[in-house]
């Protein structure tokens, strides 16, 4: 399926800025079940310098430095991919999890050493007991990892409500855990500093959760949908990094977008910098995401003023 996402911020300040520096990570991946057909940013006011580069992760990183002085800015970031189905193992065929731990400690190939690298504590994801406890009732010795996992991710979705007044991207996640609510950045930080506690690697994603160009009639749209979306991979050996989706018990398909990944939310942000001046602003986000016949993929899109 082709698609086309649409994603502008509108940040408004009370007072002028006199210059800004941020790093933008809102354009599409590239993978073995997503194709990069097109990209483009669109800021305003223009920025003086804007250079691209890939980061460390594989990600695009945009930097972009304005120095008119201004009391709005709007990014604008267009993509257009073309999402297969991923190709998920049986999960009773996948390895023993403390199988994977063993390797992860002693990594004897290129891809587990890559691996490793997701298996520590992050700024936003420290590990600890409370989350290893949590997980424990999932991972019983023996069981398959692809099994524990998808236990664990039903688990989550159902004894943690979804509720965007609950928390910032700062609660710690032992607060999560406590209090049992929080968004899809949340339950993606909970489920991969689970994983981590007990020597699994597990990476953050952040993306789009497309319903509405496929949605059977009559169908709710599931949580996370038409806005920035969040889940997590964890690492399989012999089937690489298996996607899952905390947020509504889903292992992704051909629904999930994906724009970047890394070890958690500081390293993929979709828009983070600094300013000079601006005092008090306000944020406006808005995600369109339409399907595309195949011929449509290349047609020009006009951004209407507000």
């Amino acid at each position: 399926m082709i698609y086309r996402a649409i994603h502008t911020t509108i940040y408004e300040y009370v007072e002028p800025v006199s210059l800004c520096h941020n790093v933008v990570h809102l354009t599409a991946r590239g993978g073995p079940w997503q194709a990069k057909l097109s990209g483009e940013l669109r800021i305003s006011p223009a920025p003086s310098v804007m250079t691209e580069r890939i980061d460390y992760f594989g990600n695009t990183a945009t930097f972009a430095t304005i120095g008119e002085p201004h009391r709005e800015l709007s990014v604008t970031a267009i993509n257009v991919v073309d999402v297969t189905p991923e190709d998920h193992p049986d999960p009773d065929r996948t390895p023993p999890w403390e199988a994977v731990r063993d390797l992860l400690r002693a990594p004897a190939s290129a891809d587990a050493l890559a691996a490793s690298q997701f298996a520590f504590d992050s700024p936003y994801v420290p590990t600890g007991p409370g989350l290893a406890e949590y997980a424990a009732r999932s991972f019983p010795p023996g069981r398959p990892i692809f099994e524990a996992a998808l236990d664990l991710t039903r688990r989550i979705h159902a004894e943690f409500r979804y509720d965007p007044t609950a928390t910032t991207i700062a609660t710690p996640i032992r607060e999560v855990l406590e209090r049992r609510h929080g968004v899809c950045q949340d339950f993606a930080h909970l489920q991969i500093g689970c994983l981590r506690s007990l020597g699994l690697a597990a990476r953050y994603v952040s993306g789009y959760l497309v319903t509405r160009p496929v949605a059977p009639a009559g169908r709710p749209d599931v949580v996370g949908a038409e806005a920035s979306h969040a889940w997590l991979s964890f690492f399989c050996p012999g089937f690489g990094w298996i996607d899952i989706d905390p947020t509504n018990n889903q292992v992704p398909h051909d629904r999930h977008i994906v724009l970047a990944w890394g070890r958690d939310y500081d390293d993929v942000s979709p828009i983070k910098g600094v300013i000079l001046g601006g005092g008090n602003h306000t944020v406006k986000v808005t995600v369109d995401i339409v399907a595309l016949p195949d011929g449509d993929a290349d047609l020009p899109v006009t951004i209407a003023d507000d």
